[in-house]
């Protein structure tokens, strides 16, 4: 089992998240993208960064239609860093939603995947 995998499947939802500390500036972080709804920056992972919601919505899955307008907004904004970035050979999106998903950090968001080929099936 990956080291991943291992952190999503002990991981709980709860509201003090490493994005969390991101967002209140606890954590130093060089925003990439940013505007009212979201930001987006480098992971330590070379050739991906993450993009988040400045309001925490612990799981896709269990987000309401309220959030409609800002899950759309996420692909745009996805689709600005890639045009910025200049990522016109393609570019990959990932959500993870629960253990099995292997989501480790209970905030939504996207992990964008970049600078190489990617295979099929994904994981």
């Amino acid at each position: 089992m990956s080291d991943e995998v291992a952190l999503a499947q002990n991981a709980r939802p709860c509201e003090g998240t490493i994005f969390g500390k991101i967002l209140r500036k606890e954590i130093p972080c060089n925003f990439i993208y940013e505007d009212d709804l979201y930001v987006a920056f480098d992971d330590v992972n070379p050739q991906h960064y993450l993009v988040i919601p400045r309001k925490p919505i612990p799981q896709l899955s269990k987000a309401t239609d309220e959030y409609e307008l800002l899950l759309g907004h996420l692909l745009i904004v996805a689709r600005k860093i890639a045009a910025t970035r200049k990522l016109d050979q393609g570019f990959r999106i990932v959500i993870n939603d629960g253990p099995v998903g292997a989501q480790s950090v209970y905030h939504v968001h996207i992990h964008f995947l970049f600078g190489r080929q990617m295979r099929w099936p994904p994981g």
